[in-house]
């Protein structure tokens, strides 16, 4: 298995409209792929990323190219097509994506979010570092941080 993150192309961009998470899923990630490519037209900050195991596509992230805040990044969407999940997919693309927003962005701080019934995401991401910075939600969402040496 080999995760790695890539700019989402005029070659697989319509592919990334095809990712979807589980019915279930959709009550915690409900903004599909395609509304994530709409807005990154607009909000020019937010960069699209296709995942890909090897040569397949398996999921879809975006995230912030500008400092906000403190000289946080935000990690704003991150997800696994529900084809694809339970084999650790989704942890080595959250590595892959720090790697490349530390390398492009020297950041130093890297923040994400998620809704607080996604125990899926919670556990992830703790398990990785991202510890919650507020005890109160923020847009309904639990934000968590990850210190990037």
């Amino acid at each position: 298995m080999t995760i790695q993150v890539r700019p989402v192309t005029t070659d697989d961009w319509f592919a990334c409209t095809w990712l979807e998470v589980s019915e279930e899923q959709k009550k915690t990630f409900p903004a599909p792929v395609v509304y994530w490519l709409a807005e990154s037209r607009f909000v020019t900050d937010f960069q699209p990323m296709a995942i890909y195991n090897d040569s397949d596509l398996v999921g879809f992230a975006v995230y912030s190219d500008q400092v906000h805040d403190a000289g946080d990044y935000w990690l704003p969407a991150l997800m696994i097509d529900s084809k694809c999940q339970g084999r650790g997919y989704g942890k080595d693309a959250l590595l892959a994506l720090v790697q490349w927003m530390q390398k492009a962005l020297d950041c130093k701080r890297i923040l994400i979010g998620h809704r607080p019934e996604n125990v899926v995401a919670n556990a992830l991401y703790e398990s990785l570092g991202f510890q919650r910075i507020s005890e109160e939600l923020i847009d309904g969402e639990v934000v968590r941080a990850l210190e990037c040496n």
